[in-house]
């Protein structure tokens, strides 16, 4: 007697998604392990743990849709029902607001992107390089939307009257959405990591690659070693400095103890060799500076080897970069490399946006919580309030955390406060609302009650 064995559909599913994270493993991560290899080598000073995780960060994201698909499999008939509605839904949020939000950027990069050999490759690669930051920004508003209507949806159609009164709760009803934004909550926080940073930082880079046109180079470049009491500036550092390509008209002060000069060291071109880790200065001039004595200057006729130094050009280049444009592991970078030294450099748009990088990925979550009781309503009224109000909540929630940035980037609020206050406050309102309708109580008269001038 034989017997055939048929696997599960959602086995099957289960299974090709695992084979993806793998094979998308097997593909990224060689060259993340490369890319973080040389920034230990370019960085001396890098925080070495932070940026040794980004390998183990992206695998993680790698297999996500493979956890997914495991939870998918385990889960009962009702939630693999909600979920199927939801991801539908979804699909359709997602594909109309990333067209939307193509079509607004589109419009103001179509000047730059047009003298394109190849104009269609030339936007293709420059969004996909973009879509980490893309991703984190739209997420939240796709989850909102899609939440509102799949609830919506439901409710209209009387769905989850019937769900309760068979014996199903709201909680056992919308734990699948609440497990699908912390999901998106997981999505978002790895790619808030290193990714949609650096994405949004190199973006006109990005641009003048896709464009065909070359990266404009950076003048006036100026960087403080403060441990070892030097300042270097940089008249013209070039984009293709990490091919050789020297630094052009460099000045580097070095000063003592009591922060009086000692030298000045003046050069038309400075190089930077890895193998050795020396520079090469050319046509290089020294000022020696004493108190009560005229300075005193030599000229070298050969290049001036320094083997002492410990800086490196993408260290003195890294300053210009923003607190914004950087992900957590560049963000550490900073703060550790400045922390002995805090007069030199305002540490709080730094260390406002190392929290918020944390915080920021939990507004999906956020998202879910205040979305989920304002889409369910039992009444014939159309859902337009619930819709109306959670849209509402979405923008203050957006705007008070804009605000709450400047306030702590400008020292006026704590760093870890400005990044965390906005997103807690509105979890806290978010869980409000959920128990509310956890326990049947009204939402909307409540929240009536509130606005002034009403009964």
């Amino acid at each position: 007697m034989v017997f055939s064995h048929h696997p599960s559909p959602r086995l099957l599913v289960c299974l090709a998604l695992t084979a993806l994270g793998a094979g998308l493993c097997a593909l990224l991560m060689p060259a993340e392990c490369r890319v973080v290899e040389d920034q230990l080598v370019n960085f001396p000073d890098s925080d070495v743990l932070a940026h040794q995780a980004r390998p183990w960060v992206l695998a993680v994201l790698c297999f996500l849709p493979a956890l997914g698909g495991l939870v998918y499999a385990l889960v009962g008939t009702l939630d693999r029902y909600l979920i199927r509605l939801f991801l539908g839904m979804f699909g359709i949020c997602t594909a109309a607001l990333v067209t939307i939000w193509l079509l607004i950027d589109l419009s103001d990069k179509i000047g730059d992107l047009i003298n394109s050999r190849h104009v269609l490759r030339a936007i293709g690669s420059y969004y996909t390089s973009r879509s980490p930051a893309i991703m984190v920004l739209l997420l939240p508003y796709c989850l909102l939307l899609s939440i509102l209507q799949t609830l919506g949806k439901l409710s209209i159609n009387r769905e989850i009257i019937a769900m309760i009164q068979s014996g199903r709760g709201i909680l056992r009803l919308t734990r699948s959405l609440l497990a699908i934004g912390g999901f998106c909550t997981l999505l978002s926080l790895g790619l808030n990591y290193h990714w949609a940073p650096l994405a949004e930082g190199r973006r006109d880079d990005l641009l003048a690659q896709a464009s065909g046109k070359t990266t404009n180079e950076a003048t006036q470049v100026l960087y403080r070693n403060s441990e070892d009491r030097r300042l270097w500036m940089i008249g013209s550092f070039p984009p293709d400095y990490h091919k050789g390509n020297p630094l052009r008209h460099v000045e580097v002060t070095t000063t003592d103890a009591n922060q009086r000069l000692q030298s000045r060291l003046f050069a038309s071109q400075a190089r930077w060799d890895r193998s050795t880790h020396q520079w090469t200065f050319e046509n290089a001039i020294i000022g020696h500076y004493v108190p009560g004595r005229s300075p005193e200057f030599e000229t070298f006729e050969k290049p001036l080897i320094v083997d002492s130094w410990s800086e490196t050009p993408w260290q003195l280049i890294k300053p210009g970069l923003t607190a914004v444009e950087l992900g957590l592991p560049d963000l550490s970078d900073w703060l550790k490399s400045h922390a002995r030294h805090r007069a030199f450099s305002d540490r709080n748009p730094y260390l406002t946006q190392w929290h918020y990088r944390w915080a920021l990925p939990f507004t999906c979550l956020v998202t879910v919580l205040f979305a989920t009781p304002l889409a369910i309503h039992f009444s014939r009224r159309s859902s337009g309030g619930g819709i109306f109000l959670a849209v509402l909540l979405s923008s203050f929630m957006l705007l008070i955390s804009n605000v709450a940035l400047a306030f702590g980037e400008s020292g006026t609020l704590r760093p870890a406060v400005a990044a965390w206050l906005p997103t807690l406050a509105f979890a806290l309102l978010g869980i409000y609302l959920y128990h509310r309708r956890l326990t049947g109580r009204p939402i909307y008269q409540s929240l009536r009650h509130l606005l002034p001038g009403t009964p």
